[in-house]
């Protein structure tokens, strides 16, 4: 399947969504790396509001690098996503319904994704110069202090991803590996 896919996601779209699928995202999405995750994970353990909604929304696991003079974004490749696994359960059982990022994920979190109907994309690692282009506007709105892993909200459009993990817990790591096998 080739669709465009708007978020935040639906219910429906999530619904539709297998591994193997190739999609555009087109919406708002934030992003959130490292640091902002053991922050964000640290507020809700003392019971604080989040900066940013989660339910329903997607995480990007991107920590971009300067603009340059008339650029919306530096190149905004994706991190690599096991790095969130610690944090990533809690956050799907607080509405998170998606993350674009890159590398295999815990049995923890895709367990945390099966419980909560969210799914996983992959973008394409080291294309980061090309996917800054599907980026029309990003504005950091939390945790500034962390320089290129504050949190920002993106506007993007047609930005390509591959479901790797949907929300039956389908792992396309998983099917391809055993389809080569064969």
């Amino acid at each position: 399947m080739n669709r465009t896919i708007q978020v935040p996601l639906s219910e429906e779209d999530i619904n539709t969504l297998k591994a193997g699928d190739y999609v555009y995202l087109s919406g708002i999405i934030y992003t959130a790396r490292d640091a902002a995750h053991k922050r964000m994970y640290e507020s809700m353990h003392k019971g604080e509001a989040l900066p940013i909604e989660l339910n329903g929304n997607v995480l990007y696991y991107l920590g971009p690098s300067p603009a340059r003079e008339g650029q919306v974004i530096g190149s905004a490749g994706p991190t690599t996503s096991s790095r969130m696994d610690k944090y990533t359960p809690e956050m799907l059982d607080k509405g998170l319904k998606g993350m674009v990022g890159k590398g295999k994920r815990s049995p923890e979190v895709i367990e945390a994704m099966k419980r909560n109907g969210a799914v996983y994309f992959a973008a394409v690692g080291g294309a980061g110069a090309l996917l800054s282009k599907c980026i029309k506007k990003a504005d950091v709105v939390a945790y500034d202090d962390l320089g290129t892993e504050a949190i920002r909200k993106l506007e993007i459009e047609n930005l390509p991803v591959i479901v790797v993990i949907d929300k039956d817990g389908n792992n396309l790591y998983e099917t391809a590996k055993e389809k080569w096998k064969k």
